[in-house]
């Protein structure tokens, strides 16, 4: 009898393990294969993003996820280096059965994992990379992003420096930036974008130092005898921070009017600087701690704040909305794995971010797959809110969302 027990017993447990098995190898997952820097100059960028995406995930999966789906990140840190994230990505597809690829900062990245996007039949989603050729002669059916890209900042910067020279005449530039395809766009771009708008100019220099330069001074030194009334900056992240800490003793930004209307008002400047960072200097990002003053923003801001310590740079918002995206697709199909149907459900999608001021909400353009969203150009002042940062931007332009895409005639010569 007793032995007819343990065997009963043992019956009982092998039938519930079996369930909990079943049930577990059932539980419905999107699995979404991030790459992101997680060290160097860039890995501030990775380490935010990936912060932003978990919180939206946990957000997300709080309230029973997707379409009865659970979100899951898996992350790798890409190195910055596109042959390196071609092969993490391929693995991602192949073993890990990801639905989604995700993130990517650096532009080169972003234009290698395009292509194994495109081939996989896989939807990428970039958040935080600004190469307009993502969205526009590189533009493939699986390739959508949810932050802005240079040439809408550099919309943006043109209208800024038209309205300047009815305040502040000037006329000459140069201009300094990273020498690859993000730095070579926003240059290109911007000419385009004062020549649309009838901004007369004149081009004083052009300097290409190498990402992740160390030593910027030969390029100070050279822009100071070119004396130009306005240096455009396409530096991003560290190198930002790098630059200016190094051109501040020169007397840079007292001969010259500092302007770096795509990356250059992200939070990882102000608060590395601190009151060493000159007042005045002209600058944007994807999207900025006190501004729009709305309910959504300042929640995001805190929230973020909370759960890292730390108020977050401009490519934690881009993580943010990525994951929402995602859901929000996933929601409308119901089904994660049919990729063309996922497309038609993220092309046109409108939701509310966090860098949505009152009465506007973002879109993804249906014919480029780029988010259209508002942007705002600020200056540098005194501002202790958001410490360790005594710096914020105020003095704020706001530009139109549609007034920065760009005209159907350039995308189709790009093309």
């Amino acid at each position: 009898m007793a032995s007819l027990k343990r065997i009963c017993s043992l019956c009982l447990l092998l039938f519930l393990t079996g369930m909990h098995a079943s049930a577990f190898a059932q539980e419905k997952v999107v699995k979404i294969g991030a790459l992101y820097p997680m060290s160097g100059r860039a890995g501030i960028y990775g380490m935010d993003s990936v912060a932003a995406a978990e919180m939206a995930i946990e957000e997300i999966n709080a309230k029973g996820g997707a379409a009865g789906y659970k979100l899951q990140l898996i992350n790798t840190d890409d190195k910055s280096k596109p042959d390196y994230a071609v092969t993490v990505a391929k693995r991602y597809i192949s073993d890990d059965k990801v639905n989604f690829l995700f993130g990517v900062v650096s532009s080169a990245v972003g234009l290698a994992l395009t292509e194994v996007s495109k081939q996989e039949k896989k939807i990428f989603i970039g958040t935080d990379h600004a190469a307009t050729e993502l969205t526009a002669q590189n533009l493939q059916p699986y390739y959508f992003r949810v932050a802005n890209n240079t040439f809408q900042s550099m919309a943006a910067g043109a209208l800024y420096l038209k309205e300047l020279a009815q305040t502040k005449p000037w006329k000459t530039i140069a201009y300094i930036g990273p020498d690859y395809a993000y730095g070579h766009a926003q240059i290109e771009e911007l000419k385009f974008n004062l020549d649309r708008f009838g901004v007369k100019y004149q081009m004083v220099g052009e300097f290409w130092p190498k990402l992740f330069e160390a030593d910027y001074t030969s390029y100070i030194t050279s822009i100071m005898q070119a004396k130009p009334d306005i240096v455009v900056s396409g530096f991003w992240g560290g190198d930002t921070v790098a630059f200016i800490k190094q051109a501040a003793p020169y007397g840079l930004f007292e001969k010259s009017l500092y302007f770096h209307p795509d990356a250059g008002g992200n939070y990882e400047l102000l608060s590395a600087m601190g009151d060493s960072l000159p007042l005045g200097l002209v600058l944007s990002a994807r999207h900025h701690n006190n501004w729009p003053d709305t309910a959504m923003n300042k929640d995001y801001v805190a929230k973020f704040h909370k759960k890292t310590g730390r108020y977050p740079t401009y490519s934690a918002e881009g993580a943010y909305v990525g994951v929402y995206a995602i859901a929000e697709a996933v929601k409308k199909v119901g089904n994660p794995n049919d990729s063309d149907a996922l497309v038609k459900a993220l092309e046109g999608m409108k939701f509310q971010e966090p860098e949505d001021p009152e009465g506007f909400v973002s879109y993804i353009d249906p014919a480029s797959h780029q988010m259209v969203q508002v942007q705002a150009i600020g200056v540098t002042m005194p501002n202790t809110d958001y410490p360790p940062a005594t710096r914020m931007l105020g003095n704020w332009k706001i530009y139109k969302a549609e007034d920065l895409l760009p005209p159907k005639e350039w995308i189709e010569k790009k093309k």
